[in-house]
Order: C-alpha cells, then sequence, then structure tokens
C-alpha cells in the first residue's frame, strides 16, 4: 500500500480535482456568465416548482362497461306556434319501451302570442273541467261515445272521452257532439289557446341505450304496433292560428341517474365547467312557416368521469350533435314524392317523405367513456428536474465560458500580445479564473 494506505488510492479516482487559488484566472466574461446562470437556475427551478404544485389533468378513454344505467335528460324549449293542449312528450327506445304523453317531472308553461306567460289560474281547461265534474251527482255516469273506457267504466270530463278514443285509436276531430266537452266550454277555450305557444321544460329518465323523445302534436297511440298522432287538431289551425314547429331551445343537456333524483345537479355542473363540456344545442332556434314541418337532432351521447384528488369519481355526460329538416308538405319536393332524383354522377337516390311534424331527438350511446383524472407531479420528478436544470446549465455555461475564453486568448496571441490577451481584455492573474 502506498503511504496514505487505501485512502491514498481511492485519491486517484477523484473526479472533483481542485486547482490551486493561485493559478486559476477570472474574468469579466465569465462573472457575466455566471450572472446569467444563476438568473436562469432561479426562474427555471420557480417555474419547476410551480410546476410541482399545478393540479394537472390527464384525459383518458375507457370501455364503458357499464349496464343497467339511466340517463337524466334535462331540457327547456319553447315553441311559439304550438299551444300546450296539442305539445306530446314521447319517448321510446330500441329495448322496445314505449311511453306516451308524459306528464311527470315535466312543466307547460302557457306563452301569448307576443312572448308573454299566460297565468296558470285563467283559462285552465283541466280546471274547468274539475269544477263541473263536482256539481254533478256522485252516480253519473259519462258516456264515452264508442271509446274505449277506462277502469271506471264513465267519462265524466271531456278530457276522459279524449283518452278514450286514443285508446280506441280515434281521431277526436269534433267536440262539438260530445256533452261533457260542450258543458265545459271545450272549443271555446280551445280556440282562445290556438294562438299561443308552449314552453316545456324539466327532466326525463331513460334507458341508457339507443333511443329517441319527440315533441309532436296530438295524442299518441298504438296502432298495429305503430305509433301513430292525432295530427287533426293541429293541422286544422289557419291564418292567425296556424301552427308550426319552430323553436328556441334554452336548455337541453344528459346528465346521470342520480340527478333525475336532485342528488348530484351542482356538482354535475361544477364537473362540466371545470372540463369546460358545452350543450351545444343551447341557445339554438329553428324557424319555419310551414305546418308540416320535421326537425331531427341526431345526438351521440359520451359518458363522462371525473376524479379529482379527493378520490370522489363524479360522473356526468356529454354530447355531440347533427341536425336535419324535413319539409313533409304535399307538393314541396316533387322528387321526394316520386321518389327518385338523379345526382351528377348518375346514381339514383330514393327519397322517403312520409313523417309527423314534431321535434324529434335521436340519441346513441358511445361505447367509450372519457375519464379526466387530476394529479400532481412527484417530489421525485421536482428533484431530478431541479438538478438537470442546474447542472444543465453549469456545464452549458462552462463549455461557452471556455469557448470566449480560448478565442480572446488565441486573438490576443495573434496580435503578438498576450498580456493584452490576459490583461487589456479583463484577466487578471493575481486573482484568478473561476470556472
Amino acid at each position: 500500500m502506498g503511504k496514505n494506505g487505501i485512502f491514498g488510492q481511492l485519491r486517484g479516482i477523484d473526479a472533483f480535482s481542485k486547482t490551486m487559488d493561485d493559478v486559476r484566472i477570472r474574468t469579466n466574461a465569465g462573472a457575466l456568465i455566471t450572472l446569467i446562470s444563476a438568473l436562469l437556475i432561479v426562474v427555471l427551478t420557480i417555474g419547476e416548482f410551480v410546476d410541482y404544485r399545478t393540479v394537472h389533468l390527464k384525459p383518458a378513454l375507457e370501455v364503458d362497461r357499464s349496464r343497467g344505467e339511466k340517463l337524466t335528460v334535462n331540457m327547456n324549449i319553447t315553441f311559439p306556434r304550438v299551444p300546450c293542449y296539442l305539445l306530446s312528450l314521447d319517448v321510446m327506445d330500441i329495448s322496445g319501451e314505449h311511453v306516451n304523453d308524459i306528464q311527470h317531472d315535466i312543466e307547460r308553461t302557457r306563452i301569448s302570442h307576443d312572448g308573454r306567460v299566460v297565468e296558470q289560474g285563467k283559462k285552465s281547461l283541466k280546471g274547468e273541467a274539475a269544477r263541473i265534474a263536482n256539481t254533478r251527482g256522485k252516480d253519473y255516469c259519462g258516456d264515452c261515445y264508442g271509446g274505449q273506457p277506462p277502469a271506471s267504466g264513465c267519462c265524466n270530463t271531456c278530457d276522459e272521452v279524449r283518452e278514450a278514443y286514443v285508446r280506441k285509436g280515434w281521431s277526436f276531430a269534433d267536440p262539438d257532439h260530445v256533452d261533457q266537452c260542450v258543458a265545459e266550454g271545450w272549443s271555446e277555450k280551445i280556440k282562445e289557446q290556438n294562438q299561443e305557444g308552449c314552453r316545456i321544460s324539466g327532466k326525463l329518465h331513460v334507458n341508457k341505450v339507443v333511443g329517441s323523445f319527440h315533441l309532436s302534436p296530438g295524442k299518441a297511440f298504438q296502432r298495429n304496433s305503430m305509433h301513430v298522432h292525432d295530427l287533426v287538431p293541429y293541422l286544422s289551425g289557419t291564418g292567425a292560428e296556424h301552427h308550426d314547429f319552430g323553436h328556441i331551445i334554452h336548455e337541453f343537456s344528459f346528465g346521470s341517474e342520480q340527478e333525475y333524483h336532485g342528488l348530484t345537479t351542482a356538482k354535475e355542473r361544477a364537473v362540466k365547467n371545470k372540463l369546460g363540456v358545452k350543450d351545444p344545442l343551447e341557445g339554438v332556434r329553428a324557424h319555419t312557416s310551414q305546418t308540416q314541418f320535421m326537425f331531427q337532432y341526431f345526438v351521440k351521447v359520451v359518458s363522462t368521469e371525473f376524479r379529482p384528488l379527493s378520490g370522489e369519481t363524479l360522473k356526468t355526460q356529454q354530447y355531440s350533435v347533427t341536425t336535419y329538416e324535413r319539409d313533409l308538405s304535399p307538393g314541396a319536393n316533387a322528387a321526394a314524392l316520386a321518389g327518385m332524383s338523379n345526382e351528377g354522377s348518375g346514381a339514383q337516390i330514393s327519397h322517403g317523405f312520409a313523417g309527423v311534424p314534431g321535434v324529434f331527438f335521436n340519441y346513441e350511446i358511445s361505447p367509450l367513456k372519457t375519464i379526466h383524472s387530476e394529479y400532481r407531479q412527484s417530489l421525485s420528478h421536482f428533484l431530478t428536474s431541479t438538478c438537470a436544470i442546474v447542472g444543465g446549465i453549469l456545464t452549458v455555461a462552462g463549455i461557452l465560458d471556455s469557448l470566449v475564453y480560448n478565442s480572446r486568448r488565441r486573438l490576443g496571441m495573434r496580435d503578438g500580445n498576450d498580456h493584452d490577451a490576459r490583461e487589456g481584455l479583463g484577466y487578471t492573474s493575481k486573482t484568478g479564473k473561476f470556472l
């Protein structure tokens, strides 16, 4: 072993060899590079610390394996030219479930022709019917006029006669020959409302499968496995009582099943705001002057999960939409009525022209769901990045300082004045150079 034993041998692998202060050379250029390097280290380290403390969002896609769930549909739509008594909301889906004329959790607000809300206490058809029914004796049993009677076997109000006609699959076209309707002044009150509009708002509870719901005129009923609407009252409006399905969508969104029960409404809205999710149908205005006109919205619904740092999982829905419009008026499109049209390529395209006036929302469920997870950078990542910043800047600064020093020294030697290269350009042999 050497003089200092094992420690003397270890000294030979010292990667940080020292230089005596007397032989170091410090320069003005080196000082400037040192200041710039220190400033960069401070700025980048602060930026790295801010990034370490910032909460980030990580998006991901996964297969949606949920089964048996339901969706909540929130809507608020105004129809300026369709009175509330004509408006029917029906839901159907691919599983075969049909629900006609939904009333639960749905509010219909009557709108006057100038856009003002009609007070609900005035001109109420159902309120007048109930008052007249109470004046009759307990033994009174109204005729259903050939319609299918309810379980009680009696149709004591005009509305019950209408329902009996719907169950029978008949159109309720002549209320003036129905005693209950005459007593309630049905025709007069309908005439008063024919120039009104309707705002329908509320929420639907639908199966999380492919389906549709629509707002159409008249009562709906099933005939030979077909969904049929009584369009006679709607189509009879003319002149000032003209009806059409122009509409304004104030709100239209999808939510989770919990939102239907009012459990997570505020949280889901907060999640949508945080993720920047917008409802594309909100604020949409659609106009038509045609009575027989169909508006269709094809909606793609995507389940969305938000996983904050707290560990809680919040669910909501977002959607995209494509719109389509059809004029159902006879003679509106001769090619459509003929069933054929020719394109420039010579191909023949067939067009169907059957349909029902109204607004149709056809929704499809995406098999994928998006997951947005909050996360922060780890402490080890912050320390590693900080070390990389310090080491990288000092290494580059050292290389740059060596290039500057050697270049200036060679220029001084070329001029034959090495003293100028060392003193005149800022080098001082007494104090040494800092690397």
